[in-house]
């Protein structure tokens, strides 16, 4: 019998074992699940985070954020359920909000990153939303996947060459196709399972109502709305050192600071020492960016059945963000992200004064462009658009950090700030985005003069003294000119033909810059197609140095030689040149185009072409 109890009570004792063992196990499976499987080795703490796994419909919830000021306030949620897979591997909270305060506005654009807690403990961050929705109903980042962000090296990091935009570096360089893809960037797709994340306005000041129009059109793909907001963040930076970067704080993107401002909102979710964690989706998606973290107040919460959006401005920037993921923004405090100086310099027919905007822009490949056409086109409309009839001279620089300065100049008429814009912003471009060095820009310059004039002319005629003429002899050319509203106005000069010009029919072409342009585009198109970042900057300097306002007289001769790649070989004996341009090389060859050139200063861009032929007789 005492024998049978031994076995009883060991039995029991290793029962016991056992089950303390598969109960420990459990424990270090769960624990494993909330934080290595999770990534958040170091940050996940269970008794202040909940996981979604624990959230029930019906819990006690709320969440922490801005209506007015700097206040934080809180307001009531009703937890409705847990959405599985709303993207590959991701998971969300539904949440609808129960205050007055919160009802009446429906989603409310701005409030991204503000922090859900349930039973008293953090679950996430507001992220997503319904447009159209009445009430404030949103979809929550669980606060496990927000962790996740920033666990690379801030430092390697803040090095990291971002991504941009891909142009194609192979072709001629075109300004205007580039500004094209600059003003039509791919939808990036910020949207879950019908839901959308819920969109970051872009606050402005200081652009008139159409230039804000159109700055939308270029940030939408990014899941960012520009709306015309309420001024005086810069007055306000510095005077709010009290303010911190705390959960449900308004944490800002501040993209232009100065004299003109756009700004990105969002909210603070968490913060652990000096991170930051926001927004509860991502701000471009890409990983590593270097953007400036600001704190922020609310001036007013607009409600509206379309969109119901905060405007706020900058305070004071702290830091800097360093990672941009799906789930989160996160930011370092103390840390110093790059700005690029802008100054904009405008003489405007209808202001009594020369205007000077000193501004600052963050430094990023894909938004810097962006926020840098908007700031000069609001510059530059401040007093309203431009009259039917306009000219508009304009010097840019653009500073380079341990190289040359681009720096250039020309004059446009009647095309409004189209090609001063598309010159300037898609330089900028070209230059951050090139695949072969990375390019530190130092500063960017404008100086612009607007006037109330026409200056586009046509070519009214071309009289030579004679079309038919010897190797050697002088050949005079007369063209008249006709202006909008103006006399006609003639232009002469003389044209030696060489001693050595075979006999035969060339081509003589009369052109203003665009035609000059078109000309050079075909007959050396090598000038024009980068294949280093020098080489790059040679081919922008090409398009650049074209000015609107000459006359050009080009005499096209026979090819001879050949251009290898860069390289011009314009004597080159032809025997060799045949060799040269042998279809096994590996190296691009063509012939080398030859002609004579004379320019002189018209005033008048001119918009059109004459060709004539002359005759070089024996």
């Amino acid at each position: 019998m005492l024998k049978i109890l031994v076995k009883l009570k060991m039995g029991s004792f290793l029962l016991c074992l056992l089950i303390l063992a598969f109960s420990f196990c459990q424990a270090a499976e769960q624990l494993d699940k909330t934080a290595t499987a999770n990534n958040t080795e170091g940050v996940w703490d269970p008794n202040k985070y909940i996981t979604i796994d624990e959230v029930r419909p019906g819990m006690e919830a709320y969440c922490l954020t801005g209506f007015k000021g700097t206040e934080i306030e809180k307001f009531n949620l009703d937890v409705l359920s847990v959405v599985r897979n709303v993207e590959p591997g991701r998971d969300a909270i539904l949440v609808q909000g129960t205050d007055e305060r919160f009802i009446h506005p429906g989603p409310v654009w701005g409030c991204s990153g503000s922090p859900v807690y349930i039973e008293g403990r953090l679950a996430g961050a507001l992220a997503f939303a319904w447009i159209y929705s009445k009430d404030p109903l949103y979809g929550v980042t669980p606060i496990e996947d927000m962790l996740k962000a920033g666990q690379g090296s801030p430092n390697s990091i803040k090095g990291a060459w971002e991504a941009g935009f891909a142009f194609d570096y192979s072709k001629q360089i075109d300004f205007a196709q580039v500004y094209k893809q600059i003003t039509t960037s791919p939808v990036t797709g910020k949207s879950q399972a019908g839901m959308t994340a819920l969109r970051c306005p872009l606050i402005t000041s200081g652009l008139p109502a159409g230039v804000v129009e159109q700055l939308n059109k270029a940030v939408e793909p990014f899941g960012l709305t520009a709306v015309a907001g309420i001024g005086g963040g810069g007055t306000n930076i510095g005077t709010h050192k009290d303010v911190k970067l705390v959960p449900g704080a308004s944490l800002v993107v501040p993209l232009v600071t100065g004299d003109i401002e756009m700004e990105v909102l969002g909210t603070v979710t968490e913060v652990k020492g000096d991170k930051v964690y926001g927004f509860g989706h991502s701000f471009l998606g890409y990983g590593p960016i270097d953007l400036p973290m600001a704190t922020g107040q609310i001036h007013t919460v607009v409600s509206s059945v379309l969109r119901s959006v905060k405007f706020g401005s900058t305070l004071e920037i702290i830091g800097a963000l360093t990672t941009d993921e799906s789930a989160a923004v996160f930011g370092q405090i103390g840390l110093k992200a790059k700005m690029i100086p802008l100054t904009i310099r405008v003489d405007r027919y209808n202001d009594p004064e020369k205007r000077l905007y000193n501004c600052q822009l963050a430094n990023n490949q894909l938004l810097t462009p962006m926020v840098l056409r908007a700031a000069v086109a609001g510059a530059a409309l401040y007093l309203g658009n431009l009259p039917p009839e306009h000219m508009i001279e304009y010097k840019v620089n653009i500073g380079i950090e341990d190289a040359d300065p681009i720096t250039f100049e020309n004059v446009s008429t009647n095309f409004g700030l189209n090609e001063l814009i598309i010159e300037g912003a898609a330089s900028v471009a070209l230059l951050m985005n090139n695949p072969y060095e990375k390019v530190d820009i130092e500063s960017i310059d404008f100086d612009v003069r607007i006037a109330p004039k026409d200056i586009s002319s046509r070519i009214w005629s071309v009289d030579l003294s004679d079309s038919s003429v010897q190797a050697g002899e002088e050949i005079k050319i007369g063209i008249v000119v006709e202006s909008f509203l103006a006399e006609k106005k003639k232009y002469q000069y003389s044209l030696k033909i060489p001693d050595e010009l075979a006999p035969g029919k060339y081509n003589l072409i009369v052109s203003g810059g665009y035609g000059y342009q078109k000309f050079l585009r075909k007959a050396v198109p090598y000038r024009f197609v980068p294949q280093s970042l020098e080489t790059l900057v040679e081919a922008m300097n090409n398009l650049l140095a074209i000015e609107r306002d000459q006359l050009y007289c080009l005499l096209v001769l026979p090819s001879g030689g050949v251009a290898l790649e860069k390289a011009e070989l314009p004597d080159l004996p032809a025997t060799k040149a045949l060799v040269l341009q042998d279809s096994k090389r590996t190296l691009k060859s063509q012939p080398y185009s030859h002609w004579l050139e004379k320019s002189f200063h018209a005033g008048r861009v001119v918009v059109d072409e004459k060709v004539m032929q002359i005759t070089v007789e024996k």
